[in-house]
């Protein structure tokens, strides 16, 4: 399924993170491996500059990175195709002008994880990324959890039954079929979204209502994966999506997440928030986000 593997790098712990998970899938998948550098000329000539920066310049930070990605590239333990390119523009989009134009069918990216004011004010590549990216994009922080191991023992798939959450099912798959996963199909009724008024509780008609079809939706994937040769296990329970499936990923030692993203853009995704965007920021492990519709 994957084919082509697109590292972004700007050689942060967190890139350098996400590129040992990218070799660690393109193993499984013998798949290539394709190193970007990102040279922001933006940012170099900053925003009081109205020349911008002169040629020579762009080619002392073009070949800068070039011997960056060729560094990289020795230090990665692969044994397959590595490329390595180096682009200008702002970060996101030299990004996604190469998931859409070179052949790129997963993208793997380190992230910083910022929340609050800071980071709408600044923006993240990580997050433009993963909401236009037309193909699945694997974000990746450098912590404890994320240390790379042999494969993938455990992998999480959030569903609500909905297309959305379709969408990431055969990306999980393909993962759990290369590392001899497990996949632990999890929907988590929200009470927050159903309780009415100043009152938290959920009349149990509702609930009873929920919690079924939220089986219904497990079970479904659950034949998939069976049907796929891939072992799954199943739960179902209410509470706060976002937080409860955080929880679930230190409890039961997963070590990636695999789920769909709406897209939102705006200020809509800004006052709604999302749970796939909450734990791209939060969750210690690698999370995998697929778009229920790629351009």
């Amino acid at each position: 399924m994957y084919e082509h593997i697109l590292v972004p790098t700007d050689g942060s712990d967190h890139a350098r993170r996400a590129a040992e998970h990218a070799t660690l899938l393109a193993e499984g998948f013998d798949a290539t491996v394709h190193l970007l550098a990102v040279v922001d000329i933006e940012a170099a000539a900053g925003p009081f500059s109205a020349g911008g920066v002169d040629d020579e310049y762009v080619d002392q930070r073009t070949a800068a990175q070039r011997t960056a990605l060729s560094d990289l590239a020795d230090s990665l333990d692969y044994s397959g195709a590595v490329e390595t390119t180096v682009v200008t523009g702002t970060p996101a989009e030299g990004i996604l002008d190469y998931a859409r134009n070179g052949g790129a069918d997963l993208v793997v990216m380190g992230t910083h994880g910022r929340s609050g004011l800071r980071r709408y004010l600044t923006g993240s590549v990580a997050e433009r990324v993963v909401r236009l990216s037309p193909v699945p994009v694997l974000t990746v922080r450098a912590t404890e959890a994320s240390a790379v191991g042999e494969g993938y023992d455990d992998i999480l798939l959030p569903t609500d039954g909905s297309e959305r959450a379709a969408a990431a099912v055969a990306p999980a798959l393909a993962v759990a079929d290369a590392f001899g996963s497990t996949v632990h199909v999890v929907s988590v009724v929200n009470v927050g979204d159903i309780a009415t008024g100043a009152e938290t509780s959920v009349p149990a008609e509702l609930l009873d209502e929920l919690e079924d079809a939220a089986a219904d939706a497990t079970a479904a994937v659950a034949s998939e994966t069976q049907a796929a040769g891939v072992d799954a296990v199943t739960d179902v329970w209410t509470g706060r999506p976002k937080h409860d499936l955080l929880e679930y990923v230190d409890d039961h030692d997963i070590e990636m997440v695999v789920m769909g993203t709406h897209g939102r853009t705006g200020l809509e995704r800004v006052l709604l928030g999302s749970t796939a965007e909450a734990l791209v920021r939060r969750a210690e492990v690698p999370v995998m986000t697929v778009g229920e519709e790629r351009d």
